[in-house]
C-alpha cells in the first residue's frame, strides 16, 4: 500500500498526521501507548484501562504494524464503539481510511461527530472520506449545512474550504463540489472568487476571468481578487495596464503595488519599477525587501549614490541574506576608486552565489593597488579550499593577462591543464594564453580539442575563427567557424564582432561596419571599438574613428588591443 497516495497526503494536510504513523510503545509501556489525553480532560470519558481494552488496543496496533489494516480497523472500531472515547474513535477512522475501508471509516467518523459535534478534525476527516470515496453530493450537502449554520461568515468559510481543498489532485471533482456549494450565494464576492479558482483548476481560463470580474464588481477594492485577475491576464502590457489602473483607484494597496513593481522588473522597465518600490519603501521604511529592491534597481539605472545608500541601510538592518548586498557595495566602492573600502566589502561576502566572484574581485582590487603577488596568494588559498571551482583558476589567469604577464598566465594554465586535460574551460583559457604568446599551433590544437569535446561550444568556434581572421589567414576556414559560432549563439556581441572583423578582412567594409556597430551597441567593449575605428579609418571617416577611440580609451585606459590600435594610426 502506498503511504503517499494523493488522498492520504491530502488527509495529512487537512487533519495532521495520525497516531498510526507513530511507532507503538513497548509492551511494558502499554499504558502510555494509549492516545494522549486532551488538555480538557473533563470532556473525555473516564476510561479504566481494563485487560480487555488493553488486549484490543494491542491487537489493533500489532495488526497495523504488520500491514493488516483491515483487521486493525475492525478491532479499533469495536473498541471505539465499546469505549466511546473520541481518541480511540479517531484512531479507528484513521486506520480504516488507510486500509481504504471508507464505509468503516465513515462509521467511525459519524460516531466521533456524535461525541464531539464541533470537532473540526472530525469534520475535516469526514470531508476527506466523502471526497475519497467519490460521494460528492453527500459531501456537498454536509458542507452546505455547515455553511448555513455559519451564515454571517459564509464568505470566509468558503475561502477556508477553497484553501483546504486546493491540493486535492482531482480538479474536476473540486470544480463540481464548489459549483454546488456556491450556487446559493451568487451575490457574494468570495463565492465568485472560489468559483474562479475552481474554473482555473480545470483549465477554463475564460470562465475563471468571468467569475473574478464578477467578484471585483461586487467588491471592487479586494486586493486578493485583483491579484488573481492579474494572474489570469497575459504577461506584459495587459497585466501591467490592469494593475496600474486598479492602483489608481486603490493607491494604498501594498500587495498589488508590489506585484506591479515586480511585473515592471520582469519587463525590464527598471526606472518605473524603482519608482513603485520607492513608494513601497516610503510606507515600509524598515522593510529589507524594499530597501534591497530599490538598491538593486538603482544599480540598473546607474544611480550609484542611491544604490549605495539603500544597500547600506539594508546591511545595517542585518536581516536576510546580506552577502549579495555586500558584493554590490564592493563593486560600487571599487568603481568610485575607494579600493580599501571595496576590499572590505568583498571580504565580508561569506557565502552564496557571489562568494567566489567576490574573491576574484578582491584580487583584482589588489592588482590595482600593485599587489599582484598578494592577489595570487589569496586566489591560491581560495583554490585550496575549493579545488573544483574553475572560476578561481580563470580569475587568476585573467589577473596575469591584465598585468601583461602572458608567459606566467600560460605556464599557470598549462600546469592546471596537465591535471585536467579534457576540461573545456581550461582548454579555452590555455588556448587564449597561447595565442597571446604567438603559439598558434598550440592554440589551434587546444581549441580543436575543445570543439571535439563540446561540439556546441560557440566560444571555441569563435576563438579559432577570430584568430584566423585577426591574422588575415585561412579566411575560408574562419568563415565556416564563425558561421557555426553564430548559429549556436546568434545574439552574442563578441561573435558578431568576430564576424564583422572577418568581413573587413574579406574587403566588405560596409557589411563589416554594420556588424561591428551592432555588436558595439549591445556591448561597448574596448576591442570592438578598436575594430570599428580601424574600419572607419580605412573608409576615410577618420574624425569618427578618432572620436570613438578617445571615448573608448577613457572607459578602458589599459586595454592592450585598443591602445595598440590607436598607436598604429595615431603615433
Amino acid at each position: 500500500m502506498n503511504l503517499l497516495s494523493p488522498v492520504f497526503a491530502f488527509l495529512l494536510v487537512l487533519a495532521g498526521a495520525g497516531a498510526w504513523a507513530q511507532t507503538p510503545a513497548p509492551a511494558d509501556e502499554s499504558a502510555a501507548a494509549l492516545p494522549a489525553p486532551a488538555k480538557e480532560d473533563d470532556k473525555l470519558p473516564k476510561q479504566e484501562l481494563t485487560g480487555q481494552i488493553l488486549y484490543q488496543f494491542l491487537l489493533a496496533e500489532m495488526a497495523a504494524q504488520r500491514g493488516q489494516f483491515g483487521l486493525s480497523a475492525s478491532a479499533y472500531l469495536d473498541l471505539a464503539i465499546s469505549t466511546r472515547d473520541p481518541r480511540i474513535v479517531r484512531r479507528a477512522a484513521e486506520i480504516a481510511f488507510h486500509a481504504r475501508q471508507y464505509d468503516v471509516a465513515l462509521d467511525a467518523v459519524r460516531l466521533w461527530l456524535s461525541l464531539e459535534p464541533e470537532s473540526q478534525s472530525a469534520k475535516q476527516m469526514q470531508s476527506t472520506l466523502l471526497l475519497s470515496s467519490g460521494r460528492i453530493d453527500e459531501l456537498s450537502a454536509s458542507l452546505a449545512r455547515d455553511l448555513e449554520k455559519d451564515a454571517p461568515n459564509v464568505g470566509e468559510a468558503l475561502m477556508r474550504l477553497s484553501r483546504a481543498f486546493a491540493r486535492y489532485p482531482d480538479k474536476q471533482v473540486i470544480h463540481r463540489l464548489f459549483d454546488q456549494l456556491t450556487r446559493p450565494y451568487p451575490g457574494l464576492a468570495e463565492a465568485r472568487f472560489v468559483r474562479a479558482q475552481a474554473e482555473l483548476g480545470i483549465g477554463d481560463v475564460a470562465r475563471a476571468r468571468s467569475e473574478i470580474d464578477q467578484a471585483l464588481a461586487l467588491r471592487p477594492n479586494w486586493e486578493l481578487a485583483a491579484l488573481f485577475k492579474a494572474e489570469l491576464l497575459p504577461k506584459g502590457s495587459a497585466q501591467l495596464d490592469f494593475l496600474k489602473t486598479w492602483l489608481e483607484a486603490n493607491p494604498e494597496a501594498q500587495d498589488v503595488r508590489l506585484a506591479y513593481a515586480r511585473g515592471l522588473v520582469s519587463e525590464k522597465r527598471y526606472a518605473e519599477s524603482r519608482a513603485e518600490f520607492h513608494r513601497l519603501l516610503a510606507a515600509n521604511p524598515e522593510s529589507p525587501e524594499m530597501l534591497y529592491a530599490v538598491g538593486i534597481l538603482s544599480l540598473q539605472v546607474n544611480d550609484a549614490s542611491e544604490a549605495e545608500k539603500q544597500l547600506k541601510r539594508f546591511v545595517e538592518l542585518g536581516r536576510g541574506d546580506l552577502n549579495p548586498a555586500r558584493f554590490y557595495l564592493g563593486q560600487l566602492a571599487e568603481q568610485a576608486g575607494r579600493l580599501d573600502e571595496a576590499l572590505g566589502w568583498y571580504d565580508q561576502v561569506a557565502a552564496g552565489e557571489h562568494a567566489v566572484q567576490a574573491k576574484v574581485r578582491a584580487a583584482q582590487v589588489l592588482v590595482r593597488q600593485n599587489k599582484l603577488d598578494e592577489a595570487r596568494q589569496r586566489l591560491a588559498a581560495a583554490r585550496a579550499a575549493a579545488p573544483d571551482d574553475l572560476r578561481l583558476v580563470v580569475g587568476e589567469a585573467q589577473l596575469l593577462r591584465d598585468a601583461g604577464r602572458h608567459a606566467d598566465a600560460y605556464a599557470f594554465l598549462s600546469g592546471i591543464l596537465e591535471v585536467q586535460p579534457d576540461d573545456p574551460e581550461i582548454l579555452y583559457e590555455t588556448a587564449l594564453a597561447a595565442e597571446k604568446l604567438g603559439y598558434l599551433d598550440i592554440m589551434e590544437r587546444h581549441l580543436l580539442r575543445l570543439i571535439a569535446l563540446k561540439p556546441d561550444s560557440a566560444q571555441g568556434y569563435n576563438a579559432l575563427g577570430y584568430s584566423f581572421a585577426d591574422r588575415n589567414m585561412r579566411l575560408d576556414e574562419a568563415e565556416k567557424l564563425l558561421d557555426k559560432a553564430m548559429s549556436l549563439a546568434p545574439d552574442d556581441p563578441f561573435i558578431l564582432d568576430s564576424k564583422g572583423w572577418l568581413l573587413f578582412r574579406q574587403g566588405n567594409s560596409a557589411a563589416a561596419l554594420a556588424a561591428l556597430q551592432k555588436a558595439y551597441s549591445q556591448k561597448p567593449d574596448a576591442e570592438i571599438a578598436a575594430h570599428i575605428g580601424e574600419v572607419l579609418w580605412a573608409v576615410g571617416r577618420r574624425d569618427e574613428a578618432l572620436a570613438l577611440w578617445r571615448e573608448a580609451a577613457k572607459a578602458h585606459p589599459s586595454n592592450e588591443v585598443l591602445t595598440a590600435t590607436i598607436k598604429r594610426f595615431v603615433p
